[in-house]
């Protein structure tokens, strides 16, 4: 799968539907790996985080997902930037699954317990690139800080 996946990507004007979900599997992958990578730790709750909402959102096998995460790392290792994994996102996710992508980003920051200004940044940064107003990013903020801090 992970040399299917490859051939995929390579194939940016593919018209096959298939090809195209699988992009955006490696994109929403990618975003979420760069958030628990930011602090310079990967805590195994940041990991559960990611595949939890891969596979509820994809409806993937263990196999393939652990191919996915794998694939994903290699793209975010050689990419230099953000923009081409956010825009497959902006391309083919509604609002609300936006809005999804954003939430487990904020759980992914707050799974240590700490937002580090590293963190802080990029969220800000993705929520720019995602195109969600300053005020759907802070929604889900407080939507996450009240889930997991309801006495804060």
């Amino acid at each position: 799968m992970l040399n299917r996946i490859k051939t995929l990507l390579a194939a940016a004007s593919s018209a096959e539907p298939e090809a195209e979900h699988e992009r955006i599997q490696v994109a929403t992958c990618v975003l979420l790996l760069e958030m628990a990578h930011t602090d310079g730790e990967f805590h195994s709750m940041e990991g559960t985080l990611i595949q939890d909402l891969l596979q509820h959102k994809f409806d993937l096998s263990e196999k393939a997902m652990d191919e996915l995460m794998e694939y994903a790392r290699q793209e975010r290792d050689a990419s230099l930037d953000l923009y081409q994994f956010a825009k497959q996102i902006n391309e083919n996710f509604t609002l609300d699954e936006k809005l999804e992508v954003m939430d487990v980003l904020w759980r992914i920051i707050y799974a240590d317990g700490v937002l580090d200004k590293y963190e802080d940044y990029l969220v800000r940064q993705l929520a720019t690139l995602l195109r969600l107003s300053h005020r759907q990013m802070i929604d889900a903020k407080v939507k996450v800080l009240d889930e997991i801090r309801p006495d804060r």
